[in-house]
């Protein structure tokens, strides 16, 4: 009688437990038919700018690049600077012993005084032709006037001869003028021999034709220097001169971008090597495209006072194709394409409520894109895939924050190193 008490009271208390775990289960359940908006990302219609550029890679090179010569044959004598040095236009560089070319200017020298002497010497004989011409002269005329007083008191013969004198003695006059112009003359070929000797022998004194680098040292003490002014003979230089305080910066444009070239433009240039920024100027281009690499060489002059860009380094430099400021943009996650020039976005009414609106779209960056027609500032669209959306369907806008300004870079030749590395991340 016992057993079945307990029995009871077991079943009993399985039987309130069951219950209660089912009234527990039917009040967590949700409510069915519930009218709760979904959630939508959105962003707003704002004004801002957009920018294309264009990646090139570039390397610096000298501005010039001479190699120096010697103007005369010679022993190197001394040389006074080596590779890495810098040095100014007007610097000596070395100095050649050229003694058949002392002896030579020295020569030149004593031809000048002679041919000098020869002028004094023919001055003198023009000064005394004259003299004599003076007094042969007046002796006819003393003679002539006599005969003419006095007819018949002075012979013929003596007129004849002192009138003879007097002609030949003016004859010697213009001998002697001759001669004098001739010194004259060879004294002009004596200097100019001078001058010509006296240059040469200038050129013994290598001097640097421009403010530079030594990059390369081709003969040392005591090398025979070959005359570097004859096109048939190799000759070799004395030294490598390069221009490196002002570098250009050549860049090869694709020929695509190349109707965006002009002179005065300017570049963001980033040097990697140096992590270093700066900025430059567009100088010069070839107007060109290369049928083989389907570039046109442009270059940038970037100034380099201290040396701290190395001729040789690489540059990416960044050349804005397209930028366009105070106009309309959307993210590029709100669009749709429909077709080749159709685009949609869903856009929300007043009640948050779905419109799919056709766009006019222009200038397309790599976040943004512009917005021509379709939507006015400060509409709010509808971000991600817009098939979860159907129209008119009422939805609960989360605002996302998108920037205002976005630019495109594109790649027209090396990568830029930093954002390859962040593409492998």
């Amino acid at each position: 009688m016992r057993k079945r008490c307990n029995l009871r009271r077991v079943f009993s208390f399985l039987a309130a437990v069951s219950l209660g775990v089912c009234t527990v289960g039917c009040r967590d359940r949700p409510e069915q038919g519930s009218d709760a908006a979904p959630s939508a990302a959105i962003s707003t219609v704002q004004r801002g700018a957009i920018s294309h550029l264009l990646s090139l890679a570039g390397q610096f090179q000298p501005y010039q690049v001479v190699d120096v010569h010697a103007k005369v044959s010679g022993y190197l004598k001394h040389i006074y600077v080596d590779i890495g040095d810098r040095v100014r236009a007007g610097q000596v560089l070395g100095i050649l012993e050229v003694p058949e070319l002392n002896a030579q200017f020295r020569s030149t020298q004593s031809e000048e005084a002679r041919s000098k002497d020869e002028i004094t010497r023919a001055q003198n004989t023009v000064v005394r032709s004259q003299a004599m011409h003076t007094a042969l002269q007046a002796d006819y005329d003393r003679l002539s006037k006599a005969d003419k007083a006095q007819p018949g008191l002075i012979a013929q013969q003596e007129l004849d001869d002192a009138q003879s004198k007097a002609e030949a003695s003016q004859s010697q006059i213009d001998e002697s003028e001759s001669a004098l112009s001739a010194a004259r003359q060879a004294t002009d070929t004596a200097h100019a021999d001078v001058e010509r000797v006296g240059a040469l022998q200038s050129y013994t004194t290598i001097t640097a034709p421009l403010n530079g680098v030594v990059i390369w040292r081709y003969a040392d003490t005591g090398a025979l220097i070959q005359a570097g002014t004859s096109s048939d003979v190799q000759s070799l230089p004395i030294i490598k001169l390069s221009q490196s305080d002002l570098l250009r910066l050549r860049l090869p444009v694709p020929e695509d971008a190349v109707g965006y070239v002009h002179e005065g433009d300017t570049i963001q240039i980033r040097i990697d090597a140096l992590n270093r920024s700066i900025s430059g100027k567009i100088v010069r281009f070839t107007r060109d495209v290369s049928l083989d690499t389907r570039t046109m060489e442009t270059e940038v002059d970037v100034p380099n006072k201290d040396l701290s860009i190395t001729p040789g380094m690489y540059a990416n430099a960044y050349l804005q194709l397209e930028h366009k400021e105070n106009i309309l943009t959307i993210p590029l996650l709100a669009v749709q394409r429909t077709g080749s020039h159709q685009a949609t976005v869903l856009a929300l009414d007043a009640q948050n409520r779905v419109q799919l609106r056709q766009v006019t779209l222009g200038v397309q960056g790599s976040l943004l894109v512009e917005v021509l027609g379709g939507l006015r500032e400060g509409d709010r669209v509808v971000l991600g895939d817009q098939t979860k959306y159907p129209p008119g369907e009422r939805v609960t806008p989360v605002p996302q924050q998108q920037p205002a300004n976005d630019i495109m870079r594109q790649e027209g030749g090396m990568t830029d190193p930093q954002t390859e590395d962040a593409g492998k991340q």
